[in-house]
């Protein structure tokens, strides 16, 4: 599981798997040579740029001169592999998005008429919209991104450039069809209403959970991740399965991974991490779900090595029923210093499953390979490109995490990339106190960080099902995923406010710390995120959800103590915390419910709580946020351009040395990659 970007704040971030020649000089020349300006951006300047509600930034890869050359070939060749299957992502997300992207892009680099227009600039902001979010559907609030020019104008672009477009694609960009990405409505069919391209026209919910639910794991308690590669498609009345795999779904995309992962296989720092590579390949080549099992098996163990990385189809947020995984890929690189003093959470990790507030019986007794690590970004794409994950958690599948255990990480430099790039003006208006802003200053960033951490490490490592109970998807169906989250979130809420955190030298102060942590998710959850909502929307987004469901339930439940009072001051609207020690409690007893509502399967408790605390939205305190917001100028959604590795090589094609540059825009970046990494036909 991920932790996504949810940056209201820079000083809170809520969050949110043979030899082979190396490549030859002329194929990199050529592409630098082609876009030179691509690599000429400065360091310094952190914000590349913004337009509508999003706004790009640069991250640097510290420790990059550190790796020896044959390390560096590893990130590179990794670093490559994720980027050949960019176009996958944009398919998963719309069948229309390849089309319409070209269509796009051609306008772009073709057009020579006024582009000083207020026509033009829109159609330059629409671009740059949707390769923020892969594709015609905001990527946090999934409804479809409403151009602001006319399909007249669009129109007259396609004809002046002579760029095709056909029909269906053309006019989805301007009706009401497909709508929403992923619709997780209540009592409607939310496969039927989500345009997401996991599910070919006329396939139902009905027909997805009798579909998965006919397949049986060959040993069941190891169940298989039945449905995460493939499209569910319905012909003549049949539904069927389309693998993504060579010579299958995507194909072509995935041989151009498989090539590059076999690159980086020959430079594996160890065994295991080679077998570990060697299995992805195979999976990549066949499909096999069993072959991802072992292949995660074998990730999860190889903790030896400074690169480690995440690519396949892995998280399944973007699906409504949560069986589809989004491709993605992040190659990281060890931060030494801080892995060294944040692991001390995964060495305590059953010191804290021992004293959760969960029932006994849902505690697991040996807690087992739960590593931690604080790394460095050194490329990205997918579901992880332009807007990433802060930390992640991996495998997803609970047997393995039970058996195994898992990887978490923390992506520093992302982190400090945020840092760097932003102000503290938000805080300052939506902060009852000084106190709370002081507070904020002193711990902010490190609270921030360890709930992360205990997020990540402790949260979704901890607890289990109940003997026989299936997986969450199952059993919890649409509201897995924002059950996942906050019961991941309140692991985090509970334990940071405790003495331990002290006691093992991860801060000078528990009591503050936690204070701080605190302030700013009732904050956040209650208030500062709806800046992302327009006025009268719900909350769909499943950590937005999260958070909201945790903060109303203990709003609502402490209401009886005053644990959180909601103040008027100034003609402003404030939630101001009374009691944290009750507050530490209602964090507890949520957790303990929580937990219960997944091990044991709970769908009607799991519908109850989200559906009525998480999803609607106080249009009163809505309304007043969205006024409040328009004071600061800076935008509520981040994400990232890439670092671009540019290798040197010799007479013979070997690779000497590779250097790290800054692009210069966003939209170089993006239309450099388009012309690289174009591996699939608009219709898959």
């Amino acid at each position: 599981m991920r932790q996504k970007i949810i940056l209201v704040s820079v000083l809170f971030l809520w969050v949110f798997q043979a030899c082979r020649q190396e490549p030859k000089a002329p194929e990199t020349t050529s592409f630098q040579e082609e876009f030179t300006d691509m690599v000429n951006g400065k360091l310094e300047d952190f914000v590349v740029d913004q337009f509508a509600d999003l706004r790009i930034l640069r991250y640097q890869i510290p420790g990059w001169d550190e790796l020896t050359l044959k390390e560096q070939k590893l990130v590179y060749y990794l670093v490559e592999a994720g980027l050949q299957g960019r176009d996958i992502m944009y398919d998963q997300n719309y069948r229309h998005n390849l089309a319409i992207r070209n269509a796009l892009e051609n306008i772009y680099l073709s057009y020579t008429g006024d582009k000083t227009t207020n026509d033009w600039k829109a159609f330059e902001v629409y671009l740059k919209r949707f390769w923020f979010s892969n594709g015609i559907h905001h990527h946090y609030s999934n409804d479809k991104i409403k151009p602001d020019f006319s399909r007249e104008y669009l129109k007259t672009l396609l004809a002046e450039t002579a760029t095709p477009l056909k029909n269906e694609a053309f006019e989805v960009i301007f009706n009401d069809e497909d709508a929403k990405k992923v619709n997780q409505a209540k009592g409607i069919d939310n496969v039927a209403m989500s345009a997401v391209n996991f599910y070919g026209p006329g396939v139902t919910n009905e027909d997805v959970e009798t579909f998965y639910g006919n397949m049986e794991s060959p040993d069941p308690d190891k169940p298989l991740s039945f449905g995460l590669n493939s499209q569910l498609i319905k012909e003549n009345g049949v539904v069927t399965e389309r693998v993504y795999k060579s010579g299958g779904l995507y194909g072509k995309a995935i041989d151009e991974i498989v090539k590059w992962l076999e690159k980086a296989k020959e430079v594996a720092e160890n065994t295991a991490q080679g077998d570990a590579l060697g299995l992805l390949i195979e999976y990549y080549k066949t499909g096999d779900l069993q072959t991802w099992d072992e292949y995660n098996v074998a990730w999860t163990a190889a903790t030896e090595g400074n690169i480690d990385y995440i690519n396949s189809f892995i998280e399944v947020y973007n699906d409504p029923l949560g069986y589809k995984g989004s491709y993605e890929n992040i190659v990281q690189i060890k931060d030494f210093d801080m892995s060294q003093k944040m692991s001390v959470l995964s060495e305590n990790a059953q010191w804290f499953e021992d004293n959760s507030p969960i029932m006994d019986t849902h505690k697991k007794k040996n807690v087992v390979g739960v590593s931690y690590k604080v790394v460095n970004v050194a490329g990205e794409a997918g579901d992880a490109s332009p807007s990433t994950p802060i930390g992640v958690n991996l495998p997803n599948a609970n047997w393995i995490r039970a058996a195994v255990g898992s990887k978490s990480v923390s992506l520093g430099n992302i982190i400090d990339a945020y840092n760097n790039a932003g102000s503290s003006g938000r805080l300052q208006e939506f902060a009852y106190s000084e106190e709370e802003v002081t507070l904020n200053k002193k711990y902010g960033q490190l609270a921030s960080k360890l709930h992360t951490a205990l997020h990540e490490v402790i949260g979704h490592a901890s607890g289990k099902l109940n003997p026989g109970v299936g997986e969450t998807k199952e059993t919890l169906k649409n509201y897995a995923s924002t059950l996942e989250e906050g019961r991941a979130d309140l692991v985090g809420l509970y334990f940071i406010m405790n003495p331990k955190l002290q006691e093992l030298g991860l801060t000078d102060n528990w009591e503050e710390l936690g204070k701080t942590s605190y302030n700013n998710y009732i904050r956040n959850g209650l208030m500062m995120q709806l800046i992302r909502l327009e006025l009268g929307a719900d909350v769909e987004e499943a950590h937005m959800r999260n958070r909201q469901w945790v903060s109303a339930w203990v709003f609502e439940k402490g209401a009886a103590d005053n644990v959180i009072e909601k103040v008027s001051k100034d003609g402003k609207t404030y939630f101001k915390i009374n009691d944290y020690v009750k507050l530490r409690k209602l964090f507890g007893e949520l957790l303990r419910e929580t937990q219960r509502i997944k091990s044991e399967g709970d769908y009607e408790a799991a519908q109850a709580l989200v559906e009525g605390y998480g999803v609607k939205v106080d249009q009163t305190i809505h309304a007043e946020v969205l006024e409040r917001n328009k004071a600061f100028k800076s935008a509520p959604y981040s994400g990232f351009v890439n670092p671009v590795l540019v290798p040197e090589t010799n007479e013979n094609g070997e690779i000497t040395s590779i250097s790290v540059k800054q692009p210069v825009s966003f939209e170089n970046q993006m239309l450099a990659y388009s012309k690289k990494y174009k591996h699939l036909p608009e219709e898959n």
